[in-house]
């Protein structure tokens, strides 16, 4: 059977718990205010999620994982794109968005549905990336759309599985959604990965080698066994010496996805083949930036020219350039999911903590350098 496209009817709020005795609070890891890791904060306190649309699941966590985004959220990064979001229209009471629960990852069981999900029903072992501006998935709990939610690979563990949607979809997006490449004109393509080594990064080089593409990947040299793992056919320190001039003595390339931005931008255009289609595309891009600056209307505006402008100055030049940005989707994840079963892409996990430790998981994140996910396993409480 297919996916249902999202109702928009409002139902009345159901709480999966049962009767009113039933426990109403769940354990969560939440921020109250924006700032570094003490803001950090165990509630036994959160109000246990409801299904408030009809297309809504709700998804007990066995597994999550962090993201950059976690750290950049954690920090305030986004609030005004993020708020705005949240509530459009300004008719929620509560002045602000806390408590609020970070973690855009989770793999897990579903508890219950809403009354239009016929796609999944309770006991399904499912995964999705939650939007950042919805509560997150540091908790025993989440709700989600039905559309956000997928069922997880079967040969793929709750923690393994918890390391892929978001890195997964964000990368898919990029490659795909706004990149144009899949399976059927992927294959001989010359590809290269800034920032191979990351979260993003390691399911970006499976998935375009999948699909069949030559992937040089740039990154540390002691990434470099893990690249050749994942199949890339050239790896680049970017340490060993000037990386622009290394890579200027490679064939031109067809696609490039930068990971790291910064000043990356003002010469790796000049890499792609001239005048055939070929495409840049950048994940590092100012729109949630220039809206916490400026506003949401200045912000917009300011992005929107930024955008416009750099597009047409290098279609000018015979090459497209593109921003790409996370975008939820499970029938996207369905995609991944064969992918994952079929041995093509394997999750990269760095280090997995347990539901306790969830400060130092982020101190571990913001040490950076590291060789893919930062999972937490909620089961283990311990």
């Amino acid at each position: 059977m297919g996916r249902l496209p999202a109702l928009l009817v409002r139902v009345p709020v159901r709480c999966f718990g049962g009767s009113p005795r039933a426990r109403s609070a769940m354990p969560s890891w939440v921020i109250d205010r924006y700032g570094r890791n003490e803001v950090l904060r165990f509630s036994r306190e959160m109000a246990l999620p409801a299904i408030q649309f009809p297309n809504e699941v709700v998804v007990r966590v066995h597994a999550a994982s962090l993201n950059p985004i976690d750290l950049s959220m954690r920090s305030g990064y986004g609030a005004t794109a993020l708020n705005m979001k949240r509530d459009p229209l300004k008719i929620k009471s509560t002045e602000n968005e806390f408590p609020l629960t970070l973690g855009r990852d989770v793999s897990g069981v579903v508890m219950e549905c809403g009354l239009s999900v016929s796609y999944f029903k309770p006991g399904d072992e499912v995964w999705a990336a939650i939007p950042p501006w919805k509560q997150g998935t540091l908790s025993e709990f989440v709700v989600a759309s039905a559309n956000e939610v997928s069922f997880k690979p079967k040969c793929l563990s709750h923690t393994e599985a918890a390391s892929l949607p978001y890195v997964g979809l964000t990368a898919w997006s990029a490659i795909n959604k706004v990149g144009g490449l899949n399976q059927s004109n992927c294959s001989g393509k010359r590809v290269l990965i800034l920032g191979a080594s990351g979260g993003v990064g390691t399911f970006a080089v499976q998935l375009v080698k999948a699909w069949g593409a030559h992937v040089t990947a740039v990154c540390s040299h002691d990434a470099s066994t893990l690249m050749k793992k994942l199949g890339a056919d050239d790896v680049i320190d970017y340490k060993s010496g000037n990386l622009e001039e290394q890579l200027k003595t490679l064939p031109l390339f067809d696609f490039i996805l930068d990971n790291v931005g910064g000043s990356t931008e003002k010469w790796a255009l000049d890499l792609l083949k001239k005048w055939s289609g070929a495409t840049y595309v950048t994940l590092v891009t100012p729109f949630l930036i220039n809206m916490d600056k400026l506003g949401v209307a200045d912000g917009m505006l300011q992005t929107g020219v930024t955008i416009g402008s750099k597009t047409v100055k290098h279609l000018l030049k015979g090459v497209h350039y593109r921003w790409a940005f996370f975008m939820p989707s499970g029938p996207s994840l369905d995609e991944i999911a064969e992918l994952v079963d079929s041995g093509k892409i394997q999750p990269v996990i760095d280090q997995v903590f347990p539901f306790s430790e969830v400060p130092k998981a982020f101190l571990k994140l913001e040490e950076g350098h590291a060789r893919g996910k930062t999972v937490i396993d909620v089961v283990n409480k311990k």
